[in-house]
């Protein structure tokens, strides 16, 4: 997915300012899957209008300064229609703890396993905050917005549970590889 679709989606909606997309619905709803900071979202706004896919215009305020707020064209609807239709790649996977796990071994295991318990600590906060979004179940969902949403919401909470029950068995092999290993030393 790009940026670009993410931005055009949330202007099918309706007419947004960089402010509004980035605090009102990125950091409300895609941010778990797809972050954006405020400078991303502008430069591609800038672009989306170069491109002719949005348009924007000066809202002007007497009690505050101006805003541009930006529209999607009809060319950017088209253009987010052609994407939703297209059959995405899974995502090239990076975790840079994968990273370190994977050379650990010039590490030592306690050192391993305290990292290993801190991002689970993460993971977990992460999952608590996804548990805390209200949206419907899938079987109550009433429109198609709170259904999406919610699909959404559950591959994210799956995802997260996934990776805590992951960090305990990593966690336990570590310690079981560990104890094992001391064992043979003193053995020798």
């Amino acid at each position: 997915m790009s940026l670009s679709h993410a931005i055009l989606g949330f202007l099918s909606k309706q007419p947004q300012t960089g402010y509004t997309l980035k605090n009102e619905h990125f950091d409300k709803s895609v941010a778990y899957f797809w972050p954006a900071d405020q400078t991303q979202i502008y430069k591609t706004l800038d672009k989306l209008v170069e491109q002719g896919f949005a348009t924007s215009k000066i809202e002007y305020q007497s009690d505050r300064p101006n805003r541009k707020v930006y529209s999607i064209t009809k060319q950017g609807k088209v253009e987010l229609e052609r994407w939703l239709g297209e059959a995405i790649e899974p995502p090239m996977y990076r975790d840079p703890l994968l990273v370190q796990l994977f050379f650990s071994e010039f590490s030592d295991s306690e050192t391993m396993i305290n990292v290993l318990k801190s991002s689970r600590a993460k993971h977990e906060a992460v999952l608590q905050a996804l548990k805390a979004v209200d949206l419907p179940v899938a079987a109550k969902c009433t429109d198609y917005e709170d259904l999406a949403a919610r699909l959404t919401l559950e591959l994210g909470l799956k995802s997260k549970q996934a990776y805590i029950e992951w960090f305990d068995e990593a966690i336990t092999a570590i310690s079981a590889f560990d104890k094992k290993r001391k064992r043979a030393a003193k053995a020798r």
